[in-house]
């Protein structure tokens, strides 16, 4: 049995079959809107993706993009300065106990100056760091000598000579 417009005919009327009276089948033509059936058309996840194609980000996986807040951003001027920690340390311990600390402090904000792309700034940090250290060195030296010597003087002083 051959109903009008179901698709049996060869006559080219299709898209209006099953729709009014006829039963409906799911194949070649559809009877509302005369789209593609469920499962045969474009698949959520394969084909146009949003955007025309390009994914967020430039099409570049995940980390491979630019970087926000950490790491080494495209245009930096090289590797990180050496932070001077740890003679800033030393500094502290063996030598002068302010100018030690101060060197710490200005030590300790090289690298996160440097991730935040602030180059000139993590540069002024590193060689504060160093200068600090170098003087609480010299310092420390210094009230070292000093020390001795009055040691000395004193010594002599109280034999009676």
């Amino acid at each position: 049995m051959s109903y009008p417009n179901s698709g049996d005919d060869q006559s080219g009327d299709q898209g209006q079959g099953g729709q009014f009276g006829g039963e409906p089948h799911y194949g070649g033509d559809q009877p509302y809107g005369g789209g593609q059936p469920y499962g045969s058309g474009q698949q959520f996840g394969s084909g146009q993706q949003f955007g025309g194609g390009q994914q967020f980000g430039g099409g570049q996986p995940y980390g491979a993009g630019q970087q926000f807040g950490g790491g080494q951003p495209y245009g930096a001027p090289g590797p990180a300065p050496d932070n001077n920690l740890v003679w800033a340390i030393l500094s502290t311990l063996l030598c002068c106990l302010p100018l030690g600390i101060v060197s710490i402090v200005k030590s300790t904000s090289v690298n996160s100056l440097w991730a935040q792309g602030r180059y000139p700034e993590a540069q002024k940090a590193a060689e504060d760091a160093k200068k600090f250290a170098v003087w609480g060195a010299i310092a420390g030296v210094v009230v070292a000598v000093a020390y001795a010597i009055f040691a000395v003087v004193m010594g002599v002083a109280s034999s009676g000579y």
